[in-house]
């Protein structure tokens, strides 16, 4: 499977994230918000995942190897799910950091620049999400929609903390300034708690093709095209297996027969499988399909 064009995006990806990673930290110890400084954390950690997805999609790129015969399509549902799972580690991290400022008075944030740096940030994390999008959506990949997903999450945040902000301008010189201190905490705590249930949401689906549940869907197709088919051809039976990995799907089927079948020549065998596979549409790279026959119902 060539994947050199998801390899070029998630480099292009991986560059911008770095130059918005240090925007973040630079941004926010000027500024003294940790609202901002998450954003930065946020994105380093995004680097980390990013480099492991392409490495991953190198690997996705190789035939099978003796060790590895089946591919390695598993790596691309674990590195979701490990992605998922970091990031919602640094979720829950920062809404006990936001509660720790909470509690101990909140700190003054210089609210002029910190609106200009959140500003910056919001714009690159929003239109990264938007190019990122076109391409995942383009070339069907996975990897890329936990990308788009980074970059969304990141823009969401940077977006709250200009709203933020821009209320403590508002509340400058007034009568509620004394709540400023607590805006960026304030703000970093609710980003956090909305942002959680996204990653973990994807490492959970992710999780679910790991420990190979089987795909509603996959298998409810599979189910209904082998009941007009084995009823079409006067077979008895049939069992089957599916699963998905990453990109890839898993299909295996075991047709029981009569013991006096003929079913003719190998030719004629594979004839009825071209014919299965045209109609679960498994003719593409991403199917790994299964078709015996057999009279012996232990083999089924």
């Amino acid at each position: 499977m060539d994947t050199a064009r998801e390899q070029r995006v998630l480099k292009f990806s991986i560059g911008v994230t770095v130059a918005v990673s240090a925007t973040g930290f630079i941004g926010g110890l000027l500024v003294g918000s940790q609202a901002i400084l998450f954003d930065g954390v946020y994105s380093l950690v995004d680097v980390a995942l990013t480099l492991v997805a392409l490495a991953v999609l190198r690997l996705l790129g190789r035939e099978g190897s003796p060790r590895f015969q089946y591919g390695y399509w598993h790596l691309e549902p674990m590195v979701e799910a490990l992605g998922g799972a970091i990031l919602a580690l640094a979720c829950i991290y920062a809404v006990a950091n936001s509660i720790i400022g909470l509690t101990t008075g909140g700190h003054v944030v210089r609210a002029g620049p910190a609106l200009m740096w959140a500003s910056l940030l919001c714009v690159s994390n929003l239109g990264m999400a938007a190019i990122i999008r076109v391409y995942a959506r383009r070339l069907r990949s996975a990897l890329l929609w936990l990308d788009v997903r980074a970059w969304l999450l990141s823009g969401m945040m940077s977006l709250a903390v200009v709203l933020a902000f821009a209320l403590a301008l508002l509340l400058k010189d007034g009568d509620h300034a004394h709540w400023i201190p607590y805006l960026d905490p304030l703000v970093l705590a609710i980003i956090s708690v909305a942002v959680l249930p996204v990653p973990l949401r994807g490492a959970w689906k992710a999780m679910r093709e790991v420990l190979q549940v089987a795909p509603d869907a996959l298998d409810a197709r599979v189910q209904t095209v082998m009941q007009q088919f084995i009823a079409e051809h006067g077979y008895l039976d049939f069992t089957s297996h599916v699963a998905k990995m990453g990109r890839m799907r898993f299909v295996e089927i075991h047709i029981l027969t009569h013991p006096d079948t003929v079913i003719g020549t190998i030719g004629s065998v594979d004839a009825l499988r071209d014919e299965i596979a045209e109609r679960l549409d498994a003719r593409g790279s991403e199917f790994w399909l299964t078709i015996d026959f057999t009279a012996d119902p232990a083999w089924t």
